[in-house]
């Protein structure tokens, strides 16, 4: 019998293009705090013989080519997450396509292949999100959430939790063009991994895993560099941003990957969806 399917992905970025880290009064002299996070990932992605997503921002090809060269020589999918990780509704229209474009121009040069997925940074959509990326070249995006609404953070759009066009949660989207949702757990609908595995613990997303895979569920899930190693202490960067950061992470991604799952790309899972299938969800993308 074979191994349900899960995908792992990496939100590849840097402490200091968080959000917290950029409104924060203090500063670190710490240069790209999270690279030690990359090579942890990419040990024990290699100990588990699994695949992964690295949803990279553009400029660390810039900084640090070497980087996004290894991970697209050690077989996982190079995807983008922005230029310089700015939050899209944020931007202007000549903006978002800047930040969309030059990242998918610089990360296919270094990594030596196409990058067609996206996700954007803090699940934030701009306008006409889909059709943008599909004008650039992208063909599958994972910023959906189907999580409920969670005060100032994101959700309540989105009920879509498995590989569907991306015109089943936005009408007005191509209907080639492929979205993967990030997932949450059943019922409680709140996401599995990201921030949440640092407050709820690692066998909280065991659990759900679990759960999805008894539905017939892929699970989507993902992770940061930065919380795989110790962080600086900053002025100004909430608390929550240093919850159980480090070692605990380092051990929770390989029981995560120790799991009974076939761990794949995420473009794996967009590649499952079938063009003009529709699949009832609610919600129709950000304004």
């Amino acid at each position: 019998m074979s191994q349900p399917r899960a995908a792992l992905s990496v939100d590849l970025e840097f402490f200091t293009h968080l959000p917290a880290y950029r409104g924060a009064r203090g500063v670190t002299d710490r240069p790209a705090v999270g690279l030690g996070g990359v090579t942890a990932l990419l040990d024990a992605f290699a100990d588990a013989d699994a695949a992964g997503t690295f949803f990279t921002v553009g400029d660390i090809a810039d900084d640090h080519p070497r980087v996004v060269e290894r991970v697209a020589e050690e077989g996982h999918e190079v995807a983008s997450h922005t230029h310089t990780h700015q939050h899209l509704s944020e931007l202007d229209e000549t903006e978002r396509r800047e930040e969309l474009a030059r990242s998918k121009e610089r990360l296919s040069a270094v990594a030596g292949e196409p990058v067609t997925g996206f996700r954007a940074p803090s699940f934030d959509l701009g306008p006409d999100h889909f059709g943008t990326l599909s004008d650039l070249g992208y063909e599958y995006d994972s910023s959906v959430v189907p999580c409920r609404s969670i005060p100032g953070w994101y959700g309540g759009e989105f009920d879509a939790e498995r590989p569907v066009p991306a015109s089943a949660v936005d009408p007005t989207a191509p209907d080639e063009f492929a979205e993967v949702p990030t997932s949450v757990m059943p019922r409680l609908r709140l996401p599995l991994t990201g921030t949440w595995i640092r407050f709820f613990g690692v066998s909280y997303t065991l659990a759900g895993m679990r759960l999805l895979a008894r539905r017939g569920v892929a699970p989507v899930l993902y992770v940061h560099p930065w919380e795989l190693v110790d962080l600086p202490a900053v002025e100004g960067v909430p608390k929550r941003v240093y919850v159980r950061t480090g070692a605990y992470m380092r051990r929770a991604v390989r029981r995560i990957l120790a799991e009974p799952f076939e761990f794949v790309t995420v473009r794996d899972l967009a590649d499952t969806v079938e063009s003009g299938e529709r699949t009832p969800s609610r919600g129709s993308g950000r304004p």
